[in-house]
């Protein structure tokens, strides 16, 4: 019961990751708000979360409103006098070229991606100050660590997502705040049925990656678990993750690889 009487702020809870997270800190005896821009999945959540015998708030969060971000954060500090530990997880991905991408698709991945992210983690900080500490984790992708053929934009915002939360994890250090950048190679959810297309619709398949990648259930134990063993970085998934390796050690390898693997 590692998280017992710890606020836990989780946002794309609804499904997938975030899903799996928020049952995964329930079992360990977090108090849970859940966020995400699907308001009936999280009603669902919030009551298996009840059944785990944990306490569940949910607040709808749309993480494109970037200017409501503050209020809800507000409001939440004044409801339950903190936030312990904050999980950036909201996000989507994307399938398309590079070529054939518009820009206003790019913008909309790293408005989600990217900018929702640090600009909710700007509004929660102040307040993890104040009370001497907290724990900021943001999931990332092996995407952040290297890009790969359909996801340019998506690999974008995880790359500045990792330079961010590598910049706050220095500067906060004083403040016993931690950080952690979760970096999920091929997890069984839907974030594939969700990715947008080169005209922003969604990619609408279940990728064959995606569907013989690690539950999103063992995903969430060790990310779980690397909040508790204060990790800087996770790396979770299954033989995919040799790629990260190969990138750094022998990147020729890595790009005549990249060019033969199905992206899908």
């Amino acid at each position: 019961m590692f998280f017992k009487n710890k606020v836990v702020w989780i946002t794309g809870a609804s499904s997938g990751i975030g899903e799996a997270l928020t049952y995964e800190f329930a079992r360990q005896g977090g108090s849970l708000i859940i966020s995400s821009n699907q308001q009936s999945e999280l009603e669902k959540v919030k009551e298996e979360c009840i059944e785990l015998g944990a306490e569940c708030f949910i607040q709808f969060l749309d993480v494109t409103k970037i200017d409501e971000m503050q209020s809800i954060t507000d409001s939440l500090i004044n409801q339950f006098g903190r936030i312990d530990v904050l999980v950036n997880n909201a996000g989507i991905s994307q399938r398309s070229l590079v070529v054939e991408t518009p820009l206003d698709v790019d913008r909309k991945i790293m408005e989600i991606d990217y900018f929702g992210t640090i600009a909710l983690t700007k509004t929660v900080l102040p307040y993890m100050i104040k009370n001497g500490g907290g724990y900021i984790a943001a999931t990332s992708s092996i995407s952040g660590k290297f890009g790969f053929p359909l996801r340019s934009a998506y690999a974008a915002a995880k790359h500045a997502l990792h330079g961010f939360f590598e910049t706050l994890r220095s500067e906060v250090y004083q403040h016993n705040i931690k950080v952690l950048i979760a970096f999920p190679g091929r997890i069984k959810t839907d974030i594939s049925l969700h990715a947008l297309t080169k005209d922003g619709t969604p990619h609408g398949k279940m990728d064959d990656g995606q569907n013989y990648g690690i539950s999103a259930e063992k995903c969430a134990k060790q990310y779980v678990n690397a909040i508790r063993k204060d990790k800087k970085e996770v790396l979770i998934g299954a033989s995919e993750l040799l790629m990260v390796y190969i990138h750094k050690f022998i990147p020729r390898l890595f790009y005549k690889l990249a060019r033969k693997i199905n992206p899908t």
